[in-house]
């Protein structure tokens, strides 16, 4: 119930690692800063030049740099990089405009870094994920393939698996998120109000994680609507959904549905579409 198998597919995830010993899923927070740092292979010493401004937009294909010489073509549903004509498949693409504030940072191919966005490492980006204009990534992150961090979304000491959609206006602190989206102004709270460590009552039993930091874990195939909170310590199942404006706590098993009514938060067990 507690393992991150019961949260996430971790047989092709290439941070299954992470989770290599662990008897509950948040025992990875602790590791991820170790496991970045064995991890990865920065990649943008060469064009940050040591400056933290990236004054011209830059193409990484095939571990070759282009500063110039290139066309990127928006037109499509997908970004295309060309080069003599030349389609180049997998082509990285940081625009003139964002912020990489040190080397130690990883992005994979087919990935955008879009003009206005902040990096600071170590971080780990995978391919064909998209960091948007605004978005603040503060070290310590680990991005898996084909997500999403949106305009005004911050993400610190988290893992996005892979899949992983916060497109707008999101807070993501330490952190685990699976295949999910998080609609417009999510916020995954990190700190009690109280200071102490987050101790968590599953079933009548207490689990003492010995973390004073402790946001979210999210399953795959976790939803939240706009505007939606979770206080520490939060676990969401698989498929579980949060409706708009809902606050979520504590532990919620797999199908839950978590909703507003009458000013008061209730649970209501069932299969995602179930009811048609």
């Amino acid at each position: 119930m507690l393992k991150a198998t019961d949260f996430f597919a971790l047989q092709e995830s290439p941070f299954k690692e992470l989770f290599k010993g662990t008897e509950y899923v948040w025992e990875a927070l602790p590791r991820l800063k170790a496991f970045i740092k064995e991890m990865i292979r920065p990649n943008v010493k060469d064009f940050r030049a040591g400056s933290a401004f990236i004054k011209e937009t830059v193409v990484i294909h095939k571990a070759n740099l282009f500063t110039s010489g290139f066309n990127i073509d928006t037109e499509g549903k997908k970004t295309v990089v060309r080069k003599d004509g030349i389609i180049l498949e997998g082509a990285s693409i940081i625009y003139g405009g964002s912020y990489l504030l040190d080397d130690q940072i990883f992005i994979g191919e087919g990935t955008i870094i879009e003009p206005g966005a902040l990096i600071k490492g170590p971080t780990i980006i995978g391919d064909r994920t998209e960091v948007r204009h605004g978005a603040y990534i503060r070290g310590d992150a680990l991005i898996g393939n084909d997500c999403v961090v949106g305009h005004a979304t911050e993400i610190k000491s988290s893992v996005m698996m892979g899949g992983s959609k916060a497109g707008h206006f999101a807070y993501i602190g330490d952190s685990l998120l699976g295949e999910v989206n998080l609609g417009a102004g999510t916020k995954l709270a990190n700190l009690k109000v109280i200071d102490s460590p987050v101790v968590l009552t599953i079933q009548g039993r207490a689990y003492e994680t010995g973390l004073r930091k402790f946001g979210a874990i999210l399953a795959d195939g976790v939803e939240t609507g706009c505007n939606c909170v979770t206080t520490p310590g939060t676990l969401m199942g698989k498929n579980a959904l949060l409706y708009p404006n809902g606050t979520a706590r504590g532990y919620y098993a797999p199908g839950t549905i978590v909703k507003i009514k009458q000013e008061q938060e209730f649970r209501e067990m069932s299969e995602r579409g179930s009811n048609g």
